[in-house]
């Protein structure tokens, strides 16, 4: 149950940026300058928590054989390994951010989202299997409860702009890509040191694309701290760690699932700090968002109570 709640803890703190972003775009940052601080910020905050961790570790005397390998132990082709998982969630920034101005929050949200059925499908080419019923039904609810909380039959399709959907649908590829990598790439490693190595590919990304001039003329100590450092707390900081603790334990395709947390988050904080008006039809789609998440983990709860009484009754007729 913990990793389940750190994947949809993470996937909560992503619900966040967009109202971050609106909000830095309302202000007049560009696109490099938002995603820029953001990795920047991430960055340092995930190299301050692998070298305390690291030095935690080095205080300690005693070294046990089932220890966890640390990052001298890391070969230079695992290091480039967790780097290049960094790239698909700075390029899902880069892209989602940018789909915000040609198509309405509502829409972008709804394009991201279909991140549900295209893991799935990855999932299923890959382990060439397809997925089982519960999974395709969750799928189904998942994407009616999208539909719904992203204000789809309020607002219809009079926004949708075609270079909008390529950037939306583009950050749904990428979000798939990083929560599979999240899970395979070089799961052995510590969480501190996966999350510094694939922030630093990330980082990469992004300044050759655009070249940091922020941290030159100043920006950074101004109004754009503030963004970017928020961005980068809730955005590359704390998720790829949540990420790379919980997915290794409950799968790519449960961790798509759970994913799903962050519709309900931007419909809410979107409410709260951008006052945007939510109607009944909305609400309604975040409940069965919601219900939807919890569904599998209600069906095994259910299971177990219904087997307990059956086996029960055969130890007793024994």
């Amino acid at each position: 149950m913990k990793y389940m709640a750190a994947v949809m803890a993470g996937s909560a703190c992503f619900g966040l940026l967009s109202t971050i972003a609106v909000l830095a775009n309302e202000r007049g940052f560009q696109l490099g300058e938002v995603v820029g601080s953001q990795l920047f910020f991430g960055f340092l905050l995930s190299l301050v928590f692998y070298t305390v961790k690291e030095r935690s570790a080095s205080r300690q005397k005693q070294k046990a054989a089932s220890r966890q390998m640390n990052d001298g132990k890391l070969s230079w082709k695992q290091k480039l390994t967790l780097a290049s998982a960094g790239i698909p969630l700075t390029g899902g920034f880069l892209v989602y951010f940018k789909s915000l101005t040609y198509v309405p929050a509502s829409v972008a949200i709804i394009l991201l989202f279909q991140f549900i059925w295209i893991g799935a499908l990855i999932q299923a080419i890959r382990n060439r299997r397809l997925p089982d019923r519960m999974t395709v039904i969750v799928i189904i609810i998942l994407l009616i409860g999208t539909v719904l909380a992203a204000g789809l039959l309020d607002d219809g399709v009079r926004s949708w702009n075609p270079l909008g959907i390529f950037f939306g649908l583009s950050a749904a590829v990428l979000y798939s890509l990083f929560i599979l990598l999240s899970g395979s790439a070089v799961p052995q490693a510590p969480v501190a040191t996966r999350g510094v190595w694939m922030l630093a590919g990330g980082i990469v990304l992004v300044f050759i694309l655009f070249p940091p001039a922020f941290l030159i003329n100043g920006k950074i100590f101004g109004e754009l701290l503030i963004y970017g450092f928020s961005l980068g707390f809730l955005g590359s900081f704390i998720p790829p760690l949540l990420f790379a603790y919980g997915v290794p334990h409950v799968g790519e395709g449960m961790a798509g699932i759970l994913g799903a947390t962050e519709l309900p988050v931007a419909v809410l904080s979107s409410y709260f700090i951008l006052h945007e008006m939510i109607s009944p039809l909305r609400w309604a789609g975040v409940l069965i968002v919601l219900g939807s998440i919890a569904l599998p983990e209600m069906t095994r709860r259910l299971k177990q109570i219904r087997s307990c009484p059956s086996s029960g009754t055969r130890k007793s007729s024994g």
